[in-house]
């Protein structure tokens, strides 16, 4: 991971972090600068509206966000999680239509991420056809 870091306000400087996300290639996440920068402003930079939500805990995200994984990477690996489950799966009971219809879209949705990463030369996790039915 590379580091820049850049004058801001002041003189004072600020790391920047190149990372990979998951099915995107290289981007820069820079989400200190915009928050250290743009509260003023109303989070507005030119015609790019920056809303980050209310954390009860930012400082606990920033650090799950630069130690831990991007939110790409967070939820790549539950839906790998996810298909993983899902294969071994065997119901109590028969799955009413909704919770099949359920399973089925996360099926399909795990299913174009994969057809992405693959496009990318990345590692993908399906969940298999008969799985889900």
């Amino acid at each position: 991971m590379a580091m820049f870091k850049l004058p801001l306000n002041g003189g004072g400087a600020k790391f920047l972090t190149a990372a990979k996300a998951p099915l995107s290639g290289d981007v820069t996440q820079f989400f200190r600068l915009f928050t250290s920068n743009l509260v003023a402003v109303g989070s507005q930079f030119g015609l790019v509206n920056v809303n980050l939500g209310q954390s009860k805990a930012p400082e606990v995200e920033e650090e799950v966000l630069e130690s831990v994984g991007s939110y790409g990477t967070q939820l790549g690996r539950i839906g790998d999680a996810l298909a993983v489950l899902v294969t071994h799966f065997r119901p109590e009971r028969p799955l009413t239509d909704d919770e099949k219809r359920s399973l089925e879209r996360l099926r399909v949705m795990l299913d174009e991420i994969a057809d992405i990463k693959v496009r990318h030369q990345r590692r993908a996790v399906r969940i298999p056809y008969d799985q889900t039915v």
